[in-house]
């Protein structure tokens, strides 16, 4: 264990106890005796007033900080093609960097020929590029990923380590933070460094939406956090910048995995890709029915937006998942958002109320949509959406 008492120090205040998020000290004896289901959170530490808790300096993953160094971005990238809530975690990932003077660099696995892209991702201000190419990797798999990223950072040993809010880095990281013994912030929207303690200060939306919580990692390295998509800029591109490309040998690392790999059946969109659209017009639980997202894709299609949906909707299976806009969904940023029979419960305007245009039609005047709508019409969307698709068609 990363967390010891000193015996001689402790009093038996029992003030570690109650400051125990994970109920994992006990007294024995008037004495804090710490148990197995401890995740060296610190938290004891900090509530010790005898100095009588400490964490063992040799434990793996553990402080002293100078250690540690750099933020890494995984380069997360499909069919060769790098994502571009990459380039949205470089831009923020450089302002982390300067302000802890020093180095912003991208991990990029992918199949032969992914290093072509490394030249791309310098361009937008990586100042190393860390390439590994096998035929293993060419598409995302769990094992084979984990593995070669956390041996990455245990050879390398960054200070920050951050990744997209995507199904993909939803479902590496965490295993990745498994590995190291540290900790792991997820779906952030603002990230800043504490600049007296060197701390990532990772912000991101808690209980339902209501307030914004910011989030340490203080005792353990490297700082990890997701960063969800369309809530930041993307990297200017500087075809002057010079970077390092870093290439590993695939040998390194063991990529063999017990699950195999048969194939990946992509989903047919007849819209346009939802995180990357300009225009998005979402259906809520108003529509009445599955068979009317018939007339939102109609709508959709005529002003070239993609088509998204609430979590109701998708709860009761009226839509895919992957239309889903909010908090357990998708976080969007389109120019233009169209709001179709949502009532604007909190979880949903967490994904979409960065929009720069927000246009509600509801036939409740009194719903929360309205509120941080834009424009809002009130009338029924049976009468509303084929007028404008008449309207928009001429």
């Amino acid at each position: 264990m990363a967390i010891e008492v000193i015996q001689q120090k402790c009093v038996g205040c029992a003030l570690c106890l109650k400051s125990c998020p994970f109920a994992a000290i006990e007294m024995v004896n008037k004495v804090a005796v710490i148990k197995d289901n401890c995740v060296a959170c610190g938290a004891c530490i900090e509530s010790c007033k005898f100095d009588a808790i400490i964490l063992r300096k040799h434990d793996e993953g553990v402080l002293p900080e100078e250690e540690y160094a750099d933020v890494w971005v995984f380069g997360e990238q499909k069919k060769s093609v790098i994502q571009s809530v990459v380039y949205e975690l470089l831009g923020e990932g450089k302002k982390l960097a300067q302000k802890r003077g020093q180095k912003l660099a991208v991990v990029l696995l992918g199949d032969k020929g992914i290093e072509k892209q490394a030249q791309k991702l310098i361009q937008r201000g990586a100042d190393k590029v860390y390439v590994v190419e096998s035929p293993e990797l060419k598409n995302y798999q769990d094992e084979t990923y984990t593995c070669v990223l956390t041996k990455l950072i245990k050879d390398y040993k960054p200070e920050i380590v951050l990744t997209g809010a995507t199904s993909i880095g939803r479902s590496l990281i965490p295993r990745v933070a498994v590995n190291l013994k540290t900790g792991l912030t997820a779906d952030c929207t603002g990230l800043d460094i504490d600049e007296e303690k060197g701390l990532l200060l990772q912000t991101r939306p808690a209980f339902g939406g209501n307030i914004m919580a910011t989030i340490i990692c203080p005792h353990r390295r490297p700082q990890m956090a997701t960063v969800r998509h369309k809530v930041m800029k993307e990297a200017q591109i500087d075809l002057k910048y010079k970077g390092e490309i870093i290439k590993i040998d695939a040998k390194d690392f063991c990529l063999s995995a017990c699950a195999k790999l048969i194939d990946i059946i992509e989903a047919i969109e007849e819209t346009i890709n939802l995180t990357e659209a300009d225009i998005i017009v979402s259906g809520g639980r108003g529509i009445g029915n599955p068979e009317n997202f018939k007339l939102i894709e109609e709508f959709a299609k005529t002003i070239g937006a993609a088509v998204g949906a609430s979590r109701a909707t998708v709860d009761a299976g009226w839509i895919p998942y992957s239309h889903q806009v909010g908090q357990t969904g998708k976080t969007v940023c389109p120019k233009i958002y169209f709001a179709c029979g949502i009532s604007g419960q909190i979880q949903h305007l967490v994904g979409m109320q960065s929009a720069d245009i927000i246009i509600a039609i509801n036939k409740d005047p009194d719903a929360p949509i309205f509120k941080i709508a834009t424009y809002g019409i009130v009338g029924d969307i049976f009468e509303v959406l084929p007028a404008l698709i008449k309207k928009f068609k001429k």
